[in-house]
This record gives structure tokens, C-alpha cells and sequence, in this order.
């Protein structure tokens, strides 16, 4: 069996769609791998860019990808909604079949020297490939962002794991590792009251005193015209969606606010779309069908957690085949 991963890049920038695509042209139409999706954000500033397939026929073509980023790249000028400290800012490996964590930890160890070695790029491993328990966490490492990271890798505590101990002058630093599948998810809010979103991103994320496995923090949608709590769930199966969801819309109650909608950013498992739908057959006294079809769970996703921008194809087991 070919194993297969899911490879998530985070590129950025999400603005210029030229750039975005000369920058990821090196990932399409390759053997071993598909370029799933590209999916821009002018708010973030950031490309989430999603790959499917053979983890080693991934390792070159990332390589050009890199090279392209950081000729066309300048981070001296970046500002974006999302914390970033470098033109592409971290490069997660996946496993989705066929694979171990352990398999994936290799790969990104791979990539990292060959980043460092090719392009003099600092790399930090993060996640499952971390080195060290306080590079575990994404937040921690990126603390500071690009403008912050230029002093703080001189210190001893945060030499890279490959590469100088000093920041690539318009690249910056990247983080790439290994890790279970993440949920990146957002929930819009019907204000434009930063301050609403901050409150209510405090009050689910695990490093304030809420959920277990939660990352949460506010964001502001101006071409939208309204703000959203923006979040990665690390563990769908100890905290699911429907639980994060329905808490988000409870806490914005008291301020008289609508939830209107939610995203998913990337790629979701099915299994993280059925447990959150098997809740809410519940909640309204229907059968749960555990083998219903794709179409049939993004139906009921669009119905109960108000996914816009929703198709079959954001669901893992759709790109497969």
C-alpha cells in the first residue's frame, strides 16, 4: 500500500493571486501527490494550500516551492490578521493511510535539513517532530512573530533545529512537523466588535481555562465587514465541533449576537463531520445512518453548523481516490 499523508503549507500570502500561483506552481501536476486545494484569505494575508499523497514524491517539489517563496516573498512588508514569522510559515505532515506519526516525523526531519541546508532558512521542528516539550506548540514557537523572531532566535533557548541562528532577512523562520489531523475551523460573528470575539475566544480556548485541545483568537473579516473567533481543534475526538460550536454561539448570546455562519480552512475527516452530526440527530430525535454518504454528511453539516463555502471535496475521504 502507498502511504499517503495530508500536507498542509501555509503560505504568506493572500493577496496577490499571481504570486500565490507562481509560488505553488513547483506542487502542481506531479507524480505521487495531488494539489488539492489552494484557498487565499486577503483578511490573513495567508494561502492554506492542502497536498494528498506519496510523502517522499512531496520532497522536492516542496523544496522549489520554498525557493519560489522566498524569492517573491518580503516579510519586512507583510501584515495579515494571522500570526506569521515566515513566507511559508509552517509545513505540517499528516498521516491519513498506510503511515505512522513516526514515518511522518521522518519526512518533515527530510525537508527541514534539506530548507536549511539548500536555502540558509531557519527551521524549527514542531508538533509530534519536535525535539524539545517547549517546541511542541505552534503558539509558542511563532510567539513574537517575524518581527519578534529576529532577536529571540539569538537566544539559547530558541536555536533552530536546522539552519543559522539567525532569521532569513525577508523569509524569516518556518516550523515544519508532524502531527494527527487538526481542525482548522472558524465561526463568523454578526459584529464588528473585536472585543466580543477576544472575549469569547477566551472562554473556549484550553489556555485560558476552556476546552482541552482548543486554540482560539479573534480575527476581523474587512472584506466582510464583521469578525469571527478563529481556531484549530488539535483533537476532534476529545473535544468535537458541535461542542465548540454550540458554546461559541451560547457566549455570543449574552452580547446579542448572531452566529451567521462557520468555515472549515483546509480539509476535515469525515469522522470529525459524522461525530458532531450524530449529536445533533440526537438533539432532534432523528436516526443516525454512522455509513451515510459524503453528500449526505455535507447536507446535514451545511444544516447544523452553517458551513458556507462547503463541498464534498473538504472532506478527506472524497480526495482518495
Amino acid at each position: 500500500m502507498t502511504p499517503i499523508v495530508q500536507c498542509v503549507p501555509n503560505l504568506s500570502e493572500g493577496r496577490d493571486l499571481a504570486k500565490i500561483h507562481a509560488i505553488t506552481e513547483p506542487l502542481k501536476d506531479q507524480p505521487g501527490f495531488k494539489l488539492i486545494s489552494l484557498e487565499p484569505d486577503q483578511d490573513y494575508h495567508r494561502t492554506v494550500i492542502t497536498l494528498i499523497g506519496d510523502p517522499m514524491a512531496m520532497q522536492k517539489p516542496l523544496l522549489a516551492f520554498f525557493k519560489k517563496a522566498a524569492e517573491l516573498i518580503d516579510m519586512n512588508t507583510h501584515q495579515g490578521e494571522h500570526p506569521r514569522m515566515g513566507a511559508v510559515d509552517v509545513v505540517p505532515f499528516i498521516p491519513i493511510q498506510g503511515i505512522t506519526i513516526e514515518d511522518c516525523i521522518d519526512h518533515a526531519e527530510t525537508l527541514a535539513k534539506t530548507v536549511a541546508e539548500t536555502l540558509d532558512i531557519p527551521v524549527y521542528l514542531y508538533a509530534d517532530a519536535a525535539k524539545e516539550p517547549s517546541r511542541t506548540r505552534l503558539p509558542a514557537i511563532r510567539k513574537g512573530e517575524f518581527e519578534g523572531m529576529k532577536d529571540k532566535i539569538k537566544t539559547s533557548d530558541w536555536k533552530p533545529d536546522f539552519g543559522p541562528a539567525a532569521i532569513h532577512p525577508t523569509f524569516g523562520v518556518v516550523a515544519i512537523g508532524a502531527r494527527i489531523p487538526l481542525l482548522a475551523y472558524n465561526i463568523d460573528l454578526a459584529t464588528d466588535d473585536m472585543k466580543i470575539a477576544k472575549a469569547i475566544a477566551r472562554a473556549i480556548r484550553q489556555s485560558t481555562g476552556g476546552f482541552q485541545y482548543v486554540q482560539a483568537g479573534p480575527a476581523f473579516l474587512e472584506d466582510k465587514g464583521h469578525v469571527q473567533v478563529t481556531m484549530n481543534i488539535l483533537d476532534f475526538k476529545k473535544n468535537p465541533v458541535y461542542r465548540i460550536f454550540e458554546t461559541v454561539k451560547m457566549e455570543a448570546a449574552r452580547y446579542q449576537v448572531d452566529v451567521t455562519a462557520s468555515e472549515v480552512v483546509g480539509l476535515f475527516p469525515k469522522a470529525a463531520l459524522t461525530d458532531s452530526l450524530k449529536y445533533y440527530h440526537g438533539v432532534t430525535g432523528q436516526p443516525f445512518d454512522k455509513d451515510m454518504t459524503l453528500d449526505d454528511v455535507v447536507d446535514a453539516s451545511i444544516r447544523y453548523l452553517k458551513l458556507r463555502d462547503f463541498d464534498r471535496l473538504k472532506i478527506i475521504e472524497a480526495n482518495l481516490s
